[in-house]
């Protein structure tokens, strides 16, 4: 998945940037005339959302809004901005913020709420998230015992792909364990074919493919609370629990026999690139981990016929008590007032009448635990949903939520470094945690 590149101290001088702008033209706008009872009446009905959906993205999420106004009466109005992370802080800190918005970074609702710019989620809200959601989204939306957000649209990344037809006829099944990946890892070996093809180069991102690696290890070795203190730097970037984890990684990146091109491959390989050789004809590999976006880098004729060519399965867990974890991202809602109209849109968020638009048109994922898996548009995005939502753990991408010296910086280069051989899994971890900022 591509990470986000945006720095926080960026958006924080911009923000303040902005801001003094505003200031310096005046401050807030006047309020219209009160004596137009008629324009303030409807002005009551309008619920403004902001958020970072644009393009197609923008136009799927515009007919559910279409769905809303037509059956409630109210006028939600969406608008979407390539600005958005900057912008939602100049208006909070200007006193207009948007009713609702959609935060793409779960680190923006704390703050916020902290602050006090954020509304709790009344009871009613909190019910229809009980009845429509598992409580790890809950937990992922509350904040110091106060539920605030709402998620809709979510990605997700922990998953392996395959070429279901050479598959079928090697006889290949579907490991559901670490150690069933490992005899299966063998097997593929024995057959004299390379298990996975794995791509780091990504130009000035060239790395994060091996973050995501280590994270989905993290959460399946330490669990996700040990997770979020690694993210939060409540233990340190060389901890045990961490080595532990880049040890996993390396019994598959280090190997030579279980790499496509071995481990030099893997640093020039390109990651859209590397799903490509399990289509080739013949395969030269038979695995590669990569988020729900990969599809569209796949051959064009493969991808004329993904549930015919294409299978997909979770990463198999390594320590049962955490299930099999998923690592992701999305955007969730959250309510700046509670004016009339607010606490309906969020409860119609919750449903899946909120969704099966989108899910019928495909490129969507939703956590939604009453969703109708039908109304997917194909097999393959029926198999993601369910892997996510069957997840009992879900956990937002570390390196987008560390600090962007080590997230978007050390840890990048740190796995490249390892899988060079550059560096050890001690030096790899020991160089990262000391960018850390003190």
């Amino acid at each position: 998945m591509k990470k986000s590149l945006i720095a926080n101290g960026v958006v924080f001088l911009s923000a303040c940037a902005l801001a003094t702008m505003v200031t310096a033209c005046g401050g807030k706008t006047a309020s219209a005339p009160s004596a137009d009872s008629g324009k303030a009446k409807a002005e009551d009905k309008t619920i403004r959302i902001e958020g970072a959906f644009r393009g197609e993205e923008e136009a799927r999420f515009q007919e559910i809004v279409k769905i809303f106004n037509e059956k409630s009466g109210y006028n939600v109005v969406y608008t979407g901005s390539p600005d958005f992370e900057v912008q939602i802080q100049v208006e909070t800190q200007a006193g207009t913020p948007p009713d609702i918005a959609a935060l793409p970074q779960p680190g923006t609702m704390k703050r916020f709420a902290d602050a006090g710019y954020l509304k709790p989620l009344p009871a009613e809200v909190v019910s229809a998230i009980d009845a429509n959601y598992a409580s790890v989204w809950k937990d992922l939306g509350s904040h110091k015992g106060q539920v605030y957000g709402i998620f809709h649209r979510v990605n997700a990344k922990s998953f392996v792909w395959y070429n279901k037809k050479e598959w079928a006829k090697r006889g290949y099944t579907i490991p559901k364990t670490w150690d069933e990946l490992k005899k299966l890892e063998d097997r593929m070996v024995s057959d004299g074919i390379a298990p996975w093809s794995i791509g780091f180069e990504s130009a000035a991102a060239t790395g994060w493919v091996g973050t995501d690696w280590l994270e989905d290890m993290m959460l399946r070795t330490a669990g996700p609370d040990v997770y979020d203190k690694w993210v939060n730097h409540e233990i340190a970037f060389d901890d045990p629990a961490v080595k532990k984890a880049l040890g996993y990684c390396g019994e598959v990146f280090l190997n030579k026999k279980y790499v496509l091109g071995g481990p030099n491959n893997i640093i020039a390989q390109n990651y859209g690139d590397s799903v490509k050789p399990l289509f080739t004809n013949p395969p030269t590999a038979m695995m590669n981990r990569q988020g729900n976006f990969i599809t569209g880098f796949m051959q064009d004729e493969i991808q004329a016929n993904l549930e015919e060519n294409v299978g997909v399965f979770a990463l198999p867990s390594v320590d049962p008590k955490w299930g099999t974890p998923v690592l992701g991202g999305g955007d969730q809602f959250v309510a700046f007032t509670d004016k009339p109209g607010v606490k309906e849109f969020m409860v119609f968020l919750t449903t899946w009448e909120a969704c099966a638009p989108w899910a019928r048109i495909g490129g969507a994922l939703f956590p939604h635990k009453t969703q109708n898996f039908d109304d997917y548009g194909n097999s393959l995005e029926r198999d993601i949903a369910k892997i996510l939502v069957n997840a009992t753990v879900f956990r937002f991408d570390a390196s987008d939520l560390m600090p962007t010296e080590v997230g978007s910086g050390s840890f990048w280069t740190g796995m490249v470094n390892y899988v060079s051989g550059a560096e050890n899994a001690d030096q790899c971890l020991k160089t990262i945690e000391e960018t850390w900022p003190r």
